[in-house]
């Protein structure tokens, strides 16, 4: 399995949460090859604003390991990261994460700059499907706005 094909399963959960009149972010964590955890972002529907698809994915992930840390497992993301899921990232000391498309808007980057706000063994790439990403979200906003 490549990084392509687990974050077209992510973009699959952003697909999720457009269907619901969610932002459209998904994320999936994997180690070893299989999904260990899925996620796409519930804030409006559990009116709960941490309801963002990393942070659903991760406990999914935790849960299933039975474990606090993942060094071992990777998370694909439609979007970068905001703030607070970073947090939840460094503190899960997940090995990987692989996200799409930058979010100049809400993303960790706008706060730290070019500094990591992740675990030090943490790596991290962008890119993948990054405009197909995009597409889901300016959409979103685009009917939103009319």
């Amino acid at each position: 399995m490549t990084d392509e094909h687990f974050m077209q399963q992510a973009l699959g959960e952003a697909r999720k949460a457009l269907d619901k009149g969610e932002v459209p972010i998904g994320a999936v964590v994997v180690q070893n090859g299989l999904i260990i955890g899925r996620g796409h972002n519930q804030v409006e529907m559990l009116t709960d604003c941490t309801a963002h698809a990393e942070m659903i994915a991760l406990t999914a992930a935790f849960n299933y390991m039975g474990a606090k840390y993942l060094p071992d497992a990777t998370l694909y993301v439609t979007l970068e990261p905001c703030v607070m899921c970073a947090g939840a990232l460094y503190w899960s000391k997940i090995g990987r994460i692989v996200y799409a498309a930058a979010d100049e808007k809400n993303g960790y980057r706008r706060v730290t700059g070019d500094k990591t706000p992740f675990h030090p063994k943490t790596k991290v790439e962008s890119g993948i499907r990054g405009e197909e990403s995009l597409q889901l979200v300016k959409a979103f906003f685009a009917a939103r706005r009319k």
